[in-house]
C-alpha cells in the first residue's frame, strides 16, 4: 500500500523503514541508515523504538492495517470476478509499486532473521488476504463464474502466493506483474470470459 503522508517524528521513522524494508529488506538497513534518511539521531529512534524488532513490529502492523482496510473497501455487492479484478488491480498498482515490493512479501523471504512477533503478525497479514480471497472464490463458485481446484481455502492460498510471486518477478525484470493474466490462466477461470475467447 502506499505510505501515508507523516505528520509526526515516529510517523516519519515508520514511514522510511517500511521504504527501506520495501526496497533492502529488514536486514539490508541499521538504525544509522534510518537516522540519515529522517536526519535525526539514532538515539531518536531508539526512543520511539528501542530495539530494531519494535520498529519492525510496528511497521508491519501500520502496513497490514492500511493493506487490507484498502481490501476490506472492495464493495463485496458486486459480482466475485468484479471483486477479484479490483483486488488484483488494487495490488499491481498500489501495494508494490515504485520498484518496492509488498512488505509482506519482503518480510516472508526474510522469515528466518525475523523475531517471534513479527513472525506472527505477517502471518496475520497473509492469512487476511488468503481467507479474503477465499471467500471471493467460493462465492464465484456459487455464482458460476469461477472454477477452480481444490478449496477455496485452498485456491485463496494458491492465488495469494501467486500474487506475491507475479510482484518479486516483476522487480526483476523491471516489469509489469501482469497479475490478471497471470492469475486467469493458473487458478481462476472465468466461465464468462471463456466463453467470449471460446
Amino acid at each position: 500500500m502506499d505510505t501515508p503522508t507523516p505528520n509526526t517524528t515516529r510517523e516519519l521513522l515508520l514511514a522510511h523503514a517500511e521504504k527501506l524494508i520495501r526496497t533492502r529488506g529488514c536486514n539490508g538497513f541499521s538504525y544509522r541508515d534510518l537516522a540519515e534518511h529522517v536526519g535525526v539521531k539514532t538515539s531518536s529512534i531508539h526512543y520511539y523504538f528501542p530495539g530494531k524488532d519494535d520498529l519492525l513490529y510496528e511497521a508491519v502492523e501500520a502496513y497490514s492495517a492500511r493493506a487490507l482496510g484498502a481490501v476490506r473497501g472492495i464493495d463485496t455487492t458486486q459480482p466475485a470476478q468484479a471483486q477479484l479484478d479490483e483486488y488484483l488491480s488494487l495490488m499491481e498498482s498500489r501495494a508494490c509499486g515504485s520498484g518496492e515490493l509488498c512488505l509482506g512479501g519482503m518480510l516472508a523471504a526474510e522469515v528466518n532473521s525475523l523475531p517471534e512477533r513479527v513472525r506472527g503478525a505477517l502471518q496475520g497479514f497473509f492469512r487476511a488476504h488468503e481467507a479474503w480471497l477465499a471467500r471471493v472464490l467460493a462465492e464465484g463458485a456459487a455464482q458460476g463464474t469461477m472454477k477452480f481446484s481444490g478449496t477455496p481455502e485452498t485456491a485463496g492460498r494458491a492465488v495469494f502466493a501467486t500474487v506475491q510471486g507475479c510482484i518479486l518477478v516483476s522487480r526483476l525484470f523491471q516489469q509489469p506483474a501482469a497479475l490478471c493474466e497471470a492469475i486467469g490462466a493458473l487458478y481462476v477461470q472465468c466461465e464468462g470470459k471463456a466463453d467470449k475467447a471460446g
